[in-house]
């Protein structure tokens, strides 16, 4: 402080730095030399130079009363001031000397940590490689494995890091020295390693994947994955709401736990439909993609040029099915479909993948009771595989074996049942509000889902007008205003199966395309089915992506997402 009054006194030539400082609260300059001639502008600054100096202060030039002794009031007030800010300037030099020191320190570390080199013991076994769902057979062996950091936490002289290789999670712990090497504190969630360690078996009261972690005795880092502002935990964020955003980033989204088990039950779902179809006897078929017919209307058609022709991407494969039924029997097929619905609901796609099967020589009750067996059956399947019932109850825990048998209701009687329940029509332009259901009605999607929630039981919804169904249908022999026709319901979800018996007779399917406008000659193929040796036939079809919602609904709902977005872009 000597040296500050000294500097000051100075700056002011005065031989004494008591002396006087002079103020002008109007035309002053902090920049003044604190002479009457050239006044401050301010006490505070007065304070600054000299603690006890007189202070002269006016208003401006043209106060009457010239400069007049600082008043006690005013002086404490500039006081108050002063050592408000000097503990301010002493705080900042204490961050910025400790900030320095922060700074030599971390410098220090860095190049401590640098200097650590991560090298193998060529003394130890050799390493067998496995994958992280080998790891409880080979405890105790020196192992390595590779994959992605799924988690990564710091403790002193220790690093734990959660690997994920697809078969499963490892828990690696890096202790010191290799955990205090650059290599070490540079690494970055989703960065790929391979560790290299023994696997032990964890004690009581401890919990990691599979009851076991790996001790690292060297590790390598593959690839680098970024941090800071591009880190994974920036880019896709769990607690995002902007839906459109976590599409557009669907490559990286799948990487999570949630989205990993539902590709890995979607995996499991097909693997359970191929088996429950074999075990029927039915044979697999794979029908071409590109076709130049339709099957559910030309407004959903993805057009293309076919090498100067028109075709399409396939809406279903039902037809080339059919035709196959005489070469090899029941037949089925797991094939992407496409249709042109730009939409965002829960209950549409522009590609999806179809699961597809006929039978031939069926009544429509051999239908429905095909379809029950083959949705039982698969869930059986999933859930008497302990992997995959673990994953679906994970995301599930309510989840259970649909009660049999399923429920079967006609149309009529349903449009009778929405009636009675006071669930009305979707609105429209006439009734702002819906309106009662009437005979002929395609009964929207909310209805179907408030009935069959509050039937809380599978619904085999059946018998739907010809006029909203499509023209293969086979009318029923009792009442021909109706098809033998299917919807299954499945509460939580609605619609899941749709299905039919198909025309057999020559006439029918001529009739058919004259009914929807369709011209026969690019169906001669399928129209043949009709002419050479007709048989009664009939089949069904699931779209994957309301099969697994109807697995995984609640948690779809927990985390935020509904049905069409969990299921959709990179994990169709």
């Amino acid at each position: 402080m000597a040296a500050i009054l000294e500097k000051a006194a100075e700056a002011l030539n005065l031989k004494d730095p008591q002396e006087v400082l002079y103020i002008d609260e109007t035309a002053g300059s902090d920049d003044a030399a604190g002479t009457e001639a050239a006044p401050l502008l301010t006490p505070l600054k007065a304070l600054q130079i000299s603690q006890t100096a007189k202070l002269m202060i006016r208003k401006s030039p043209s106060d009457e009363n010239g400069f007049q002794e600082i008043t006690s009031t005013a002086l404490k007030r500039a006081k108050k001031r002063f050592d408000e800010a000097t503990r301010k300037a002493q705080k900042a030099a204490q961050a910025a000397a400790a900030a320095t020191t922060a700074a030599q320190d971390e410098a220090r570390r860095i190049e401590e940590a640098k200097a650590i080199q991560v090298v193998e013991d060529k003394s130890l076994p050799e390493a067998k490689r496995i994958k992280i769902r080998q790891g409880v057979a080979n405890r105790g062996t020196r192992v390595k494995v590779s994959g992605w950091v799924h988690r990564l936490r710091s403790q002193k002289n220790r690093i734990f890091v959660v690997l994920r290789d697809g078969t499963g999670y490892l828990q690696a712990v890096i202790s010191a020295p290799f955990a205090n090497s650059w290599t070490a504190l540079t690494l970055t969630l989703e960065s790929t390693i391979t560790v290299y360690g023994t696997i032990a078996e964890l004690p009581e009261g401890k919990t990691a994947p599979d009851g076991h972690e790996l001790a690292v005795d060297y590790f390598e880092v593959i690839g680098l994955a970024p941090g800071g502002d591009e880190a994974i935990t920036n880019v896709v964020s769990k607690d995002s709401e902007d839906q459109p955003a976590l599409l557009d980033k669907r490559h990286l989204v799948i990487r999570g736990e949630t989205a990993s088990a539902m590709l890995r039950i979607r995996a499991a779902v097909l693997r359970a439909f191929r088996k429950a179809f074999d075990d029927e006897g039915l044979c697999e078929v794979t029908p071409p993609a590109l076709v130049q017919t339709q099957v559910e209307g030309g407004s959903t058609l993805f057009k293309l040029d076919y090498y100067g022709q028109e075709a399409y991407l396939t809406q279903s494969s039902q037809l080339y099915l059919e035709t196959a039924l005489a070469s090899v029997g029941d037949c089925y097929c797991i094939q992407e479909s496409f249709r042109a619905e730009k939409s965002h609901t829960r209950r549409h796609l522009s590609e999806y993948t179809h699961v597809e099967a006929e039978l031939a020589f069926i009544s429509f009750d051999d239908l429905l009771n095909h379809i029950e067996e083959m949705i039982c059956s698969v869930i059986d399947t999933l859930l008497d595989d302990p992997t995959t019932a673990a994953l679906i109850h994970s995301l599930n825990p309510s989840f259970s074996r649909p009660q049999r048998p399923f429920m079967r209701m006609p149309y009529k009687d349903a449009i009778t049942w929405l009636n009675e329940h006071n669930i009305l029509t979707d609105p429209d332009a006439e009734n702002p509000n819906g309106r009662a259901h009437v005979f002929g009605d395609d009964i929207a999607e909310a209805a179907e889902r408030k009935m069959t929630d509050i039937i809380a039981r599978p619904v085999f919804l059946t018998g739907f007008p010809r006029e909203i169904k499509a023209f293969y249908m086979l009318p029923t022999a009792s009442d021909p205003r109706v098809t033998d026709s299917v919807d299954l319901l499945i509460p939580g979800v609605g619609e899941v199966v749709g299905g039919s018996m198909r025309l057999n007779t020559l006439d029918g399917m001529l009739e058919g395309y004259k009914r929807e406008g369709i011209d026969p000659a690019p169906y001669y193929w399928f129209t043949d089915q009709r002419k050479y040796g007709t048989a009664s036939s009939g089949g069904g079809r699931l779209g994957r992506r309301r099969c697994i919602p109807a697995l995984l609904d609640d948690a779809l709902r927990r985390v935020g997402v509904d049905m069409a977005t969990a299921t959709s872009g990179m994990i169709r």
